[in-house]
């Protein structure tokens, strides 16, 4: 079945509403415009539109995604960085959204991940139960150093 496309008019009204209920990237955007039916040149007229009247920025929509990604699903870094490029956000704002994350912050979200995991390892020799707590850690994306640093620091 076929859809019907979207007028354009009708098309800016319904991405304003879409990007007033969340911050969305303007690839979030450009693809739902497309999927509306649209054509190239009406889908960046309108995300031209939507990025004058403030309802599309893409650094506001970096921060956000970064900040909810790391405090409500504990994502680490890397694995926040590589849903961004997936959105098409720039090096830059990546960096900049990344920055908002502090270290202490980040390095408490570290431990939490330690501390859940050192309850389930059943190892009782000290060496397998770190390596297999830090592998746990390093498949979670945080960096093998930061680990480390971390278990060697942690008490058990």
């Amino acid at each position: 079945m076929a859809m019907i496309p979207v007028s354009p008019e009708k098309a800016l009204s319904r991405a304003q509403k879409y990007c007033a209920y969340q911050e969305r990237s303007q690839q979030e955007v450009r693809d739902k415009l497309y999927s509306w039916g649209l054509h190239k040149r009406e889908v960046e007229n309108i995300l031209s539109n939507l990025i004058g009247d403030g309802f599309l920025k893409e650094e506001r929509f970096a921060i956000a995604f970064a900040g909810g990604k790391f405090r409500m699903k504990k994502w680490d870094k890397t694995k926040i960085k590589i849903a961004l490029k997936q959105k098409a956000v720039s090096d830059p704002l990546i960096k900049t959204a990344l920055a908002q994350i502090t270290d202490s912050d980040y390095r408490k979200a570290l431990q939490a991940v330690i501390n859940s995991k050192s309850k389930l390892v059943k190892e009782t020799d000290p060496f397998k139960r770190k390596y297999k707590i830090a592998s746990y850690a390093i498949s979670r994306g945080f960096e093998p150093e930061l680990v480390w640093e971390m278990l060697g620091t942690s008490e058990e």
